[in-house]
């Protein structure tokens, strides 16, 4: 005989355990399993820009646009670069078309935009999908390694790496680069 109430209360966990997907540690194999260094992104100028080429440095990938309220948090991302850079941080900047159309421009645009507005120095890439089927590996790699609470939503959504190419942690786009929450997570994992 089954347990009406045992079903009753299971539900809801259940119903949960299907939609919101739980945070999965990073092994030596399958599609989360390995580090974030195997993936490749091309640089803005053309050309690879391998995550590997970052091994042993902390890296903050930044989905960024040029034309939403939070494009202004590429001052901040500058300066992190400028102050922790020396230390082993990486700021890698992935403009995205995919929330608003926000950046609606080509990589030449994009880059003098953002060195011409913001003084970046820090890596950018091409522009790339960060959600959806046609996302970057990368982001697809972030999104199932944190979970859907840690996919990005908007704009300048955050991901910190590991020197070794663990995903951190993610950070929403209303939180600014500089925010405390971010700077000890920043602190705690600076490789030097």
């Amino acid at each position: 005989m089954i347990d009406r109430r045992a079903l009753l209360l299971g539900t809801p966990v259940l119903v949960l355990s299907a939609v919101l997907p739980q945070r999965r540690a990073l092994g030596a194999e399958g599609s989360i399993a390995g580090p974030a260094h195997r993936f490749l992104f091309d640089a803005i100028d053309g050309g690879p820009l391998p995550l590997s080429a970052y091994r042993g440095k902390l890296l903050l990938v930044v989905n960024t646009a040029s034309q939403c309220a939070y494009t202004p948090q590429y001052r901040d991302l500058q300066a992190l670069h400028e102050s922790y850079g020396p230390r082993g941080l990486v700021v890698l900047g992935t403009p995205s078309n995919d929330f608003g159309g926000q950046e609606p421009g080509g990589e030449a645009a994009i880059k003098g935009f953002c060195t011409g507005e913001y003084g970046v120095t820090f890596p950018l890439t091409r522009k790339v999908h960060v959600r959806g089927a046609a996302a970057h590996p990368f982001y697809r790699w972030a999104a199932e390694a944190g979970g859907l609470l840690k996919a990005p939503r908007w704009n300048f959504h955050k991901y910190l790496v590991s020197p070794d190419g663990r995903l951190i942690d993610g950070f929403p786009s209303a939180m600014t680069p500089r925010d405390p929450r971010i700077m000890a997570v920043i602190e705690a994992n600076l490789p030097t």
